[in-house]
């Protein structure tokens, strides 16, 4: 007498699997959620909200936008666009080539992102013809509650909607894109890393690029001998105070020579003080 069978046995349950789709919008960091209290905040009004986190969501911004640190919201402009098709343009009164946004457009889209906000909450358009970013910019952004940004595209935006809200105007320099979706995302990463808690170090703050007025020093690390390069051997004396003095005296040389306009500025301040230069290795 053969042996019965043994029951079959019953597949196991998943427990908590998600299905994973393919999708253009990163669910990961752009799954809304309430707003978290006292956290800066970056509104960002635009055409292409599928391109939000972009680079953002790597790296230390990435990590901080998962752990809270930050947050990011995308108000999409179509949604406000007029008619069956919801159209967000025009064309330039007074002729002209390219399209301009709409003010009847823009304007809900300021006043829906606007809405709740509270303090300190900078309202800032990417264009060409503003003022230029700038680490202090960052700094005093990185001091806010949030800011809304807004992207343009086409030839720009009608200009009584940037005067009926106060709009800032901020450029990532002299030279124009497509859209202001790539400056926001620069703004956005320069002021978050600003942010207490997004860098692991803070002190890597104080002493980079423009944070006191200069371009930062060389830096090197190892290997100490690289194609017949040696690292500088006052990095490798273990002297910090003659150490500094050396950083400084390459930070100021290397302002004079790239930046005359940074240097220019430097001239007269009570701490600008050329006697380190001797100093040098």
């Amino acid at each position: 007498m053969s042996d019965p069978s043994p029951p079959s046995a019953k597949p196991p349950r998943a427990q908590g699997r998600k299905t994973i789709r393919a999708s253009l919008q990163p669910r990961e960091l752009m799954t809304p959620v309430p707003d978290l209290k006292d956290v800066w905040k970056a509104k960002v009004i635009t055409l292409l909200p599928a391109a939000f986190p972009g680079v953002l969501g790597e790296s230390l911004t990435g990590k901080a936008l998962q752990d809270g640190l930050w947050q990011l919201e995308t108000i999409d402009l179509r949604a406000f666009g007029i008619g069956k098709h919801r159209n967000v343009d025009d064309t330039p009164a007074g002729g002209g080539a390219g399209m301009v946004l709409r003010a009847d457009v823009v304007g809900p889209a300021i006043q829906t992102a606007q809405a709740g906000t509270s303090g300190n909450w900078p309202l800032i358009y990417l264009s060409p013809r503003g003022k230029p970013m700038s680490q202090q910019m960052m700094q005093d952004l990185a001091k806010a509650d949030g800011v809304t940004l807004l992207c343009g595209r086409f030839e720009g935006v009608d200009e009584r909607v940037l005067d009926h809200f106060g709009v800032q105007e901020v450029s990532l320099g002299d030279f124009v894109l497509t859209g202001g979706e790539i400056a926001a995302q620069a703004l956005i990463d320069a002021t978050v890393r600003l942010i207490p808690g997004v860098l692991g170090n803070a002190e890597s703050t104080e002493e980079e690029s423009f944070s006191a007025g200069l371009l930062e020093h060389p830096q090197y690390t190892r290997p100490a001998q690289w194609n017949d390069r040696p690292i500088p051997d006052i990095l490798m004396s273990g002297h910090h105070g003659r150490i500094a003095q050396w950083r400084a005296a390459q930070s100021k040389d290397l302002t004079r020579i790239r930046r005359p306009d940074l240097w220019a500025l430097r001239q007269g301040s009570d701490d600008d003080d050329d006697d380190d230069d001797d100093d040098r290795a």
